[in-house]
């Protein structure tokens, strides 16, 4: 089956919704949605977005079902999955994965035991028709369709991401992860990521992305919602390698109850424009938040990306480290919040930018937005920016290193902080891109 959709009318969203055999509500939000993108205008703050909605694909899935062996996934699928490792990798590592082609998710397996346990992973398209009453719950009450035109979009043509549900009490000790792939020309994909860790549980989620480079755009227009319980932790690890023809724009949040840890690992390489910014809604008392992330921009490339941090609960805690490599004429700047409200009393936010720009061609913005609205918390904000230093080259080329493997070890010197967060894999993967890069 090949089903494809291209250019978005009122028409296409209630197609899709009939595809999938949706719910009324459901066929109805979506169109809510259509109308709010409609009326909406780009954000008036970071790059210039010309996109050309008429030419992008809302909707093509390369089989009419999500398969639970590899063995039976179309071969042109398993073939571009099988080159970058991901049947080895949940094999040795994954507790769970699942894999998305273009619109639809293709795959999808998890260990017998988390099963047992009562966890749900699965793509949130099968999520609405098996566990409706827990997907309407918190579907759309954390980041709002009509929030901008791009959460709009979304909620329009929302098509696979994952759902998980962690059952209170239990904890996983090993990785869910998904793997998501545009793999077709002027494709747009809009997944929807729904995670819900219920009280005093633990769940660690990795995400991959890729693209294959075309001479016109893509667009990746993603939703994820995460509702982190009491005493609960979830970390959610990122690693985009989007092609430079794909405009990345990604709406990331978390609840965080009393006592819970929400983590962002975010790593941005690639794309032609990346827009994304991992939030934290501290909650409850005593809650925290942490997002460390890396954002590397090359010729021809924007990455407008950062963090926020909303404390509403007193004792809260908040952590940004952010990393930002620009070459080659990149464009690498943070853009970030942390906002304490009043009764978030006895709270304590650190920020961290730190930017290495490698040439006079490529350059880096710091644009913070720190607000403090009682008397008894505080904000540290530090920025750094800096070339990479003559004497380090110098003192490492006078050891016997070329100048292009010293510039590689100062480069992942830098980034130490974030790679010492990654899985073994995670990191390997990330110095190969990196190595590719520069």
């Amino acid at each position: 089956m090949n089903t494809k959709r291209v250019g978005l009318t009122e028409e296409v969203v209630s197609e899709i919704s009939h595809i999938k055999k949706e719910p009324t509500w459901m066929h109805d939000f979506r169109l809510r949605a259509y109308q709010a993108f409609s009326r909406l205008g780009n954000p008036k703050f970071g790059p210039e977005l010309a996109i050309d909605f008429d030419t992008i694909t809302y909707y093509k899935r390369a089989d009419d079902k999500v398969n639970h062996r590899w063995e039976d996934v179309p071969d042109e699928v398993k073939q571009t999955f099988d080159r970058i490792g991901l049947p080895e990798a949940e094999q040795k590592y994954l507790a769970g994965l699942g894999a998305q082609f273009d619109s639809e998710a293709i795959y999808h397996n998890m260990l017998k035991e988390l099963t047992d346990k009562g966890v749900i992973f699965c793509d949130t398209d099968t999520a609405l028709q098996k566990y409706p009453e827990l997907f309407k719950k918190y579907f759309n009450t954390l980041v709002r369709y009509d929030e901008n035109k791009y959460t709009a979009l979304n909620g329009a043509v929302w098509s696979g991401g994952s759902f998980i549900y962690v059952p209170p009490h239990t904890k996983l000790d090993r990785p869910l992860q998904s793997y998501f792939r545009i793999n077709s020309q002027n494709m747009g994909q809009f997944e929807r990521t729904l995670i819900i860790v219920d009280e005093g549980s633990a769940l660690h989620y990795m995400e991959g992305c890729t693209a294959p480079t075309y001479s016109t755009d893509a667009l990746h227009a993603a939703v994820v919602e995460i509702f982190v319980g009491k005493n609960a932790k979830c970390r959610y690890t990122t690693i985009q390698n989007w092609s430079n023809n794909v405009y990345n724009l990604v709406t990331k949040r978390a609840l965080v109850e009393e006592s819970g840890l929400m983590e962002w690992i975010d790593g941005n390489i690639g794309s032609k424009i990346n827009m994304k910014y991992p939030a934290c809604i501290l909650k409850g008392d005593y809650a925290a938040g942490n997002c460390i992330s890396i954002a590397v921009a090359t010729k021809e490339q924007i990455q407008d990306a950062g963090a926020r941090m909303i404390h509403l609960g007193r004792h809260t805690t908040s952590n940004i480290i952010s990393k930002s490599i620009a070459g080659g004429g990149g464009d690498a700047s943070y853009r970030g919040e942390v906002i304490m409200k009043k009764q978030a009393e006895h709270s304590k936010s650190t920020v961290k930018c730190d930017t290495i720009i490698l040439d006079s061609q490529s350059k880096s913005d710091t644009i913070p937005r720190n607000v403090v609205a009682n008397q008894t918390s505080h904000i540290n904000h530090e920025a750094t920016v800096s070339k990479i230093s003559q004497e380090q080259l110098f003192y490492l080329m006078s050891r016997g290193l070329s100048e292009e493997k010293a510039k590689e070890l100062i480069i992942m010197g830098f980034i130490d902080r974030f790679r010492e967060e990654l899985p073994m894999e995670y990191a390997v993967e990330l110095n190969a891109l990196l190595k590719h890069y520069f």
